[in-house]
């Protein structure tokens, strides 16, 4: 009777054994949060892609500080998610890439909506409205975009205003010659030299370095391309894109917006609704 009652207990603890080794081994395997603003939570950090080079939206000032109007935005929504924010700079032409391998939690960064780029990431709606522009000296006699031919012309590698570019035949044709930089301010320092005819660029960002350089710079009022800025998420975490977007529209309609814009571009011309 005893031996067989140590029996019994021995398979009792045998088996209590198993079953705690069978849960302690669900607990490591189980994933980490799949909802990808928990997941962000659980780290604690929004990460923002950028090209730190592209006043006014994101750019690194003389103090080696990033700052920007969509700095300010961006710090404000991981303030209210709860989260710590950082600002990191990437190479604008494997922007995609950075995102795709989850070293950036989105793409932010006066980022152009565009159908292929809708196929590939999360797009918020848009945020803020844009043209691609050409920029040329004042004194360079050039008014129109035809008055670009035989001309040398020069842009941001793997932007949209190279998009605009391509997709503008008549225009591209009549070039000389296309460069590519890697940002916008070492082609707007070709351009003050001679060294190119003009810039292709943001229209808000050309404006803000006309106006904040002082350089005899003017914006050709025909534009190359209507464009409208939006921020991208990985296509896996729409969940993130939507608390994201949710969080704007509240800092829309609370004056938070209204005022980052007014410390920026002295007027409120956010399209966030």
């Amino acid at each position: 009777m005893k031996k067989t009652l140590l029996v019994v207990c021995a398979i009792a603890m045998a088996l209590s054994t198993i079953g705690c080794s069978k849960k302690n081994s669900k607990a490591a395997a189980d994933p980490a949060p799949k909802d990808a603003v928990s997941a962000l939570k659980a780290r604690g950090a929004f990460v923002l892609g950028l090209d730190a080079s592209f006043p006014p939206l994101g750019y690194t000032d003389d103090d080696g500080t990033i700052v920007g109007y969509d700095i300010d935005l961006a710090k404000e929504v991981s303030k209210r998610m709860g989260v710590a924010f950082k600002a990191q700079p990437i190479d604008w032409d494997a922007k995609e890439m950075e995102l795709n391998t989850n070293k950036i939690d989105c793409i932010w960064n006066g980022f152009t909506i565009t159908d292929e780029r809708k196929e590939a990431l999360a797009f918020t709606p848009a945020y803020l409205n844009n043209e691609q522009v050409l920029i040329v000296r004042a004194d360079s006699g050039i008014k129109t975009l035809a008055d670009m031919k035989g001309k040398i012309v020069g842009l941001q590698s793997g932007s949209s205003a190279q998009e605009a570019v391509e997709a503008n035949k008549t225009f591209a044709d009549a070039l000389k010659e296309t460069v590519y930089y890697k940002e916008n301010v070492s082609a707007l320092n070709d351009l003050d030299i001679g060294g190119i005819d003009g810039v292709v660029m943001d229209s808000v960002v050309g404006a803000y370095a006309i106006k904040t350089t002082g350089k005899n710079f003017v914006i050709v009022s025909e534009p190359l391309a209507n464009e409208e800025y939006g921020i991208g998420f990985r296509k896996s975490e729409p969940e993130l894109r939507d608390a994201v977007w949710k969080i704007l529209k509240d800092m829309q309609a609370d004056g938070t917006v209204a005022n980052i814009c007014s410390k920026w571009f002295s007027q409120d011309i956010s399209v966030i609704k």
